[in-house]
């Protein structure tokens, strides 16, 4: 029986850990583990008892993007099969980047094409400080097109038009610095980092979470106009009526933990 390409581990606090398992190709993916890591985001995404959701790779590497022996086969099919399997890869990017819950990636190395659009639809990453990443498609004389959408978000059109287009190397130092992750960690203290924000999220609400990862959604890049303002307004309207706000207003004044904390 093969080894399975996604090992999930759920500690008693409800937190994933979530883990491509190909170490020996530095965990590229393929169809099969692209299969499997949106199902296994199906599964956490729908399981009550699942409050954040850590991605890391295997081994010494985060990702190093897709297998080449995979999309060498794949530019030999024809042209329907080959949509569809870039859909495949498409609908994967989007279940991680509108996952319901709070995302961490943990960059434990190198992170590369794909990889590095992993790290994007993550809500925060952080990355060893060895780490190293690369929008490297065109230097294969590929497109970064999928994972385009959250990497520009991620990091701006202007570093976007340098990485793109040069596929060059940079350091765990320059991807903090362009924004593509949001701190730095020595290899030795980087489970302690990823735990400081793991345990920074399981203070909040599961409700108020999923509900504000949708808000950012809505209200980036439009311009203030009544919609928008009708938008906010309803959204705290509801949040303010809910069960988990009354609960959670109600600790406060009394001087307890919320019933998700404890």
């Amino acid at each position: 029986m093969s080894e399975p390409t996604i090992l999930i581990d759920t500690d008693a606090r409800g937190v994933a850990r979530l883990s491509l398992n190909r170490p020996a190709v530095r965990n590229a993916f393929d169809d099969r583990l692209i299969a499997d890591l949106t199902e296994a985001l199906r599964r956490l995404e729908s399981d009550p008892a699942v409050r954040v959701v850590v991605l890391t790779g295997k081994g010494e590497s985060f990702s190093a993007g897709a297998d080449l022996g995979w999309m060498r086969r794949m530019a030999g099919y024809g042209d329907a099969e080959n949509f569809a399997d870039a859909m495949a890869l498409a609908e994967l990017l989007r279940r991680l980047n509108e996952f319901a819950k709070p995302t961490v990636a943990r960059v434990n190395g190198a992170a590369i094409a794909g990889g590095l659009g992993l790290v994007c639809c993550c809500d925060v990453a952080i990355a060893a400080t060895e780490a190293v990443f690369s929008i490297s498609e065109v230097r294969l004389g590929l497109v970064p097109a999928t994972i385009s959408p959250y990497v520009v978000a991620a990091i701006g059109a202007r570093a976007a038009r340098r990485y793109f287009l040069t596929g060059e190397r940079f350091s765990a130092a320059e991807a903090r610095r362009i924004g593509l992750v949001h701190e730095l960690a020595p290899p030795a203290g980087l489970d302690a980092a990823v735990e400081t924000v793991v345990a920074a999220m399981l203070e909040g609400g599961a409700n108020a979470q999923a509900r504000s990862k949708r808000l950012i959604a809505e209200v980036r890049d439009r311009p203030l106009s009544d919609s928008v303002m009708a938008l906010t307004a309803r959204a705290i309207a509801e949040a303010r009526a809910s069960s988990e706000a009354r609960e959670g207003l109600a600790a406060f004044f009394d001087k307890r933990k919320p019933f998700w904390q404890r």
